[in-house]
């Protein structure tokens, strides 16, 4: 009989259970700082307790969410910043629970990597507990999985899920919206978390610098690596605020599929949307993807949010009230235009050359 396999350890298959271990305990202060009066437990039991404030909900309807962050991992990578990424993986569920009205209580994380990395996971999960800190929601819990085999040296995946609560009666369904309802659109601190596949294209295939200055969402010269890897606005706290005014009837978050596709999802089926692209300022990094990339304008529409990150749709009498109380909040938010009847079912949607 072979002697080879004698002694092995889940270490030598390349699991560190102590590092994973350590990990947890890095983690625990800028978690804390996340938590809410709801939570029942910390972090390291089988499952994470939240009791819902029944005597402040009336009717309350949970909503939950689950997204990750995609190919942007790779450019966090070839950058090697990861200190901001796990904000991307919160940003992208709570603006996504948003839409319904819903404020996000809680929120729980899956990091997957071939080899744990303390000091590169620390910085994952930190940004994830920052991302907590701007929505407002608990981290609850999470997973750390070490799976050697499964990815690459370096290669690692994220996962989140969260939870949230809407009033039944302020649940925002798009029945209130008509033809005449303006689009308001927030913005957004440049790509998100979308079209990084043909953004990584882009680099490629020009031989891009990424180093090379551009103007940042600010305003502010960048580099144009920093603004790629811009994480995504959070737009739960000011939104949150602004819906106590009663003037929102619907929100679009704009991720995958860009301005074409998202903001008709919350719209009834007999609607459409009548966009003026001039009517807002694209960042420049989108310029830059355009004209680097040469990708043409539909396809710049229906990938990226083009510097739109959210979409109030609201009755015109609405509009200077939120326009005002967005900026009071620190977000810039453009007319950018209006709900019409859709005369043809398959398009809806119609851009002002």
């Amino acid at each position: 009989m072979s002697q080879e396999g004698k002694n092995l350890s889940y270490r030598d298959a390349g699991v560190d259970i102590d590092a994973g271990n350590e990990l947890v305990e890095r983690i625990k202060p800028a978690v804390r700082k996340t938590m809410r009066p709801e939570v029942l437990t910390g972090l390291g039991g089988f499952g994470a307790l939240f009791q819902l404030d029944t005597g402040r909900w009336r009717e309350p309807l949970l909503v939950s969410g689950t997204d990750g962050v995609g190919t942007k991992l790779m450019l966090a990578r070839l950058l090697n910043r990861h200190d901001t990424i796990g904000i991307d993986l919160v940003a992208m569920c709570v603006n996504d629970i948003l839409t319904c009205g819903a404020e996000p209580l809680f929120f729980l994380d899956y990091f997957a990597t071939g080899k744990l990395e303390l000091d590169e996971a620390e910085q994952v999960i930190s940004g994830i507990a920052e991302g907590c800190h701007q929505a407002g929601c608990a981290l609850i819990g999470g997973e750390t999985a070490e799976m050697p085999g499964m990815y690459g040296a370096g290669d690692y995946d994220l996962a989140g899920f969260t939870v949230g609560a809407v009033e039944r009666s302020e649940l925002l369904d798009g029945r209130r919206v008509a033809a005449g309802h303006r689009l308001l659109g927030l913005a957004s601190s440049g790509p998100h978390s979308n079209g990084y596949s043909l953004i990584r294209k882009i680099i490629d295939v020009s031989g891009a610098d990424l180093e090379r200055p551009v103007t940042g969402a600010d305003g502010q010269p960048v580099a144009l690596g920093d603004a790629l890897l811009a994480p995504t606005k959070i737009y739960v706290k000011p939104v949150l605020e602004m819906l106590k005014t009663g003037g929102i009837d619907a929100l679009a978050h704009i991720t995958g599929g860009g301005l074409t596709e998202n903001i008709v999802r919350v719209l009834p089926a007999e609607l459409g949307i009548r966009i003026d692209p001039s009517s807002w300022e694209r960042p420049d990094v989108f310029g830059w993807l355009q004209q680097a990339g040469g990708v043409q304008e539909a396809e710049m529409l229906r990938t990226f949010n083009c510097g739109i990150g959210m979409v109030m749709v609201a009755a015109p009498e609405r509009t200077a009230e939120l326009v005002r109380s967005a900026g009071e909040h620190g977000i810039a938010c453009y007319d950018i235009g209006e709900v019409v009847v859709a005369a043809d079912s398959a398009d809806r949607v119609e851009y002002a050359s």
